[in-house]
């Protein structure tokens, strides 16, 4: 597993979901944490002199310069302490087996270096300008989800014990994908599971169909799941589902039939993530 850390607020619970999840699993964690290179970078007086002006007093510039090596040297302390932190949470947490890993540059571009050793790949639903960004995803995150080609899971600020899994079925390769990952997993039958079939006026039947097909598969694996087919917009639907039945974990496919349609801001996926406040499992 893969938890991205930036030291924001999200960070404590990347921390302790990625625990819940590792415990499950009996998974490795490597936590990644990536000092913006754009940071790092110290200064020469020759660049400040072209800036400022050749008349610039010297004293300045090398004061400008002492400055840029401070900034450096308290990014790499900061990085000792996020993953410092990391390492107490993950320990009260009962995981023992971790690594730790702060890489220098940008975390969209050496991401997929970490995430090819990865099955499992953990993110804050947004970073460090949470609080000026509430209603959207972090950029980050976006871009990340987006472009992996692995299972991500995108956690909200506050931590809420899993014991409701709503997974959301349509018959698809990814939905009978997510089933299976049920199934393969003995933790998960101790859960109250929830399906639910989003459809339209006019497939209601259809959507009952493929249901049928998803409580009979889960059955058979001794799963007692409450399944539904309601009507509507599917994330009106799936986000009142969760709210009215208070559901802690949210599994779902990460694009719906129509690639192209949910490569757009406005996809289900998208909408989901910005407003969810629970965690959300995307399969590929």
């Amino acid at each position: 597993m893969l938890l991205c850390t930036d030291g924001s607020s999200f960070a404590e619970n990347v921390y302790r979901y990625g625990a819940w999840f590792a415990l499950q699993f009996h998974a490795q964690i490597n936590v990644l944490f990536v000092t913006d290179i754009r940071s790092q970078k110290v200064v020469s007086t020759g660049n400040l002199s072209g800036s400022l002006g050749l008349g610039a007093d010297e004293e300045l510039l090398h004061e400008l310069v002492e400055l840029e090596h401070k900034k450096a040297k308290l990014n790499n302390q900061r990085a000792r302490l996020i993953l410092q932190n990391a390492s107490e949470t993950l320990k009260a947490e009962g995981i023992a087996d971790f690594k730790l890993t702060n890489k220098t540059g940008f975390l969209v571009d050496c991401f997929h270096e970490f995430e090819k050793d990865a099955d499992l790949i953990v993110l804050g639903q947004r970073g460090e300008a949470a609080d000026f960004a509430s209603g959207h995803l972090g950029a980050n995150v976006d871009r990340i989800v987006r472009s992996s080609s692995k299972t991500c899971l995108v956690i909200p600020r506050e931590f809420k014990p899993i014991e409701r899994i709503l997974v959301t079925y349509d018959g698809s390769v990814t939905g009978k994908k997510i089933l299976q990952f049920l199934v393969n997993y003995p933790s998960f039958p101790s859960l109250e599971i929830h399906v639910l079939t989003v459809a339209k006026s006019n497939t209601v039947q259809t959507a009952m169909d493929k249901l049928n097909e998803a409580k009979q598969g889960l059955e058979k694996a001794g799963f007692e799941p409450i399944c539904s087919v309601i009507e509507g917009e599917s994330e009106k639907v799936i986000g009142n589902y969760v709210n009215q039945q208070d559901i802690s974990l949210l599994l779902m496919g990460a694009y719906g039939y129509s690639r192209i349609r949910n490569l757009v801001i406005g996809s289900t996926t998208a909408q989901l993530l910005r407003s969810s406040n629970i965690p959300v499992l995307l399969f590929r």
